[in-house]
């Protein structure tokens, strides 16, 4: 599933491609691919909104039109094609926006899972959604009363888009490495020390995710090479980069977890 870094990538691109263009015409081609409104009133309302703006909310890319606001989730498979409008659909297009100057945007997902919402009320589905990590909010302070607020292994915890916006498997694993803290460490037993490190890691993987546009791996997004500098993710069995140890992957709430046991001892 792309991750905050992969996303904002997304949602970069097609802002610089399509502020000021208007959706002509929706053309849905499998009903379930939207969660909000019906198929009948997102045809009739989404016809004619000029994109104002592109942006992102955690995994979401958030599309500002004249009237509405448009979300798209792409979830495991999904991603984002920009065509010229006289382009045949693919196989797996769930949605197809053609677009003022001869151009359409597919939403094409192969597993179904991605999901549209057109709203006037973004907060209807963003509202529950966790800090920004890369927002001025997000500070070490805050991280640590938040983890003291819980008594949750660090992992899922950290994948828990109430609790922080944006992060997934790659980038908390990447995370929990370098701020040096194990994947099952219980939240509220990370000292303030701690707290600093995993907030300092978070920002950075991040932002380092986001400068090498993201990673290219397990899903249809293939624009990044933030995965030929992974420290942790997907290494099983080779050696840490910062002290030589083999890495190990455990499954934590059923998702598989590399960390090196020696960089990341569970104190």
């Amino acid at each position: 599933m792309p991750e905050l870094p992969e996303v904002e990538t997304i949602a970069r691109r097609l802002e610089a491609e399509l502020v000021g263009k208007t959706i002509r015409e929706a053309d849905l081609r499998w009903s379930r691919t939207l969660a909000t409104p019906s198929p009948r009133k997102f045809k009739e309302q989404i016809r004619g909104q000029k994109i104002t703006n592109i942006s992102r909310r955690a995994k979401y890319i958030v599309f500002r039109l004249s009237s509405f606001h448009l979300l798209i989730h792409l979830r495991m498979s999904g991603d984002l094609l920009l065509r010229n409008s006289t382009t045949e659909p693919a196989p797996h297009d769930r949605l197809i926006l053609k677009l003022s100057g001869g151009k359409s945007l597919a939403f094409n997902d192969t597993r179904k899972f991605g999901r549209v919402w057109l709203t006037a009320q973004p907060e209807e589905v963003l509202g529950k959604l966790g800090p920004e990590p890369l927002d001025a909010g997000f500070t070490p302070e805050w991280l640590y009363h938040a983890l003291h607020a819980k008594r949750r292994q660090l992992k899922p915890l950290l994948l828990d888009q109430t609790f922080l916006a944006g992060l997934g498997n790659i980038y908390t694993d990447e995370a929990l490495h370098l701020a040096r803290l194990h994947p099952l460490k219980l939240s509220d037993s990370v000292s303030i020390q701690q707290a600093q490190a995993l907030h300092g890691a978070i920002q950075s993987v991040l932002r380092e995710g986001i400068r090498r546009n993201g990673a290219s791996i397990d899903w249809v997004y293939r624009g990044g090479e933030f995965q030929n500098y992974f420290r942790v993710y997907d290494r099983e069995g080779k050696p840490c980069k910062t002290c030589g140890t083999k890495i190990e992957r455990i499954t934590v709430g059923q998702r598989g977890t590399h960390f090196c046991p020696n960089c990341q001892a569970l104190k």
